[in-house]
């Protein structure tokens, strides 16, 4: 691996903890196009990393921080846990499946849905 992509991984990563820490964004909004258009990764390959990131503990010290503040509701945590162990197992028994090119239509259009609610109908 060249120095050049070991930097812009590290980047890549720095982007999306920040991003992770002050809004709560990361894995699919940062990661996966990063891997995708800057790096050349596949979009499988792409989803596959970024899990693999998310699955990690790797935003611990994020985590800390909000709990410290009382940010984080420990009961809804792991509800949602439960919930994204289940979806990101069937998620992912769907997406490797998939052709490439359906893959990226549905990661854009959620993309596009996310932001025209936050855009338009968040109140």
């Amino acid at each position: 691996m060249s120095v050049q992509t070991i930097a812009l991984l590290v980047l890549v990563g720095l982007l999306a903890g920040m991003l992770s820490g002050l809004v709560g964004l990361g894995g699919g909004v940062i990661i996966v196009p990063a891997l995708v258009f800057v790096l050349g990764f596949t979009q499988h390959q792409a989803t596959g990393t970024s899990l693999g990131i998310l699955l990690l503990p790797a935003g611990i010290f994020a985590v800390i921080t909000y709990y410290k503040q009382g940010f984080v509701d420990v009961k809804v945590v792991m509800l949602v846990f439960v919930g994204f162990l289940v979806g990101g197992w069937l998620g992912s028994k769907l997406s490797v499946g998939m052709p490439e090119a359906l893959l990226k239509k549905i990661f854009a259009i959620v993309l596009l849905l996310i932001a025209g609610k936050v855009l338009f109908f968040d109140k």
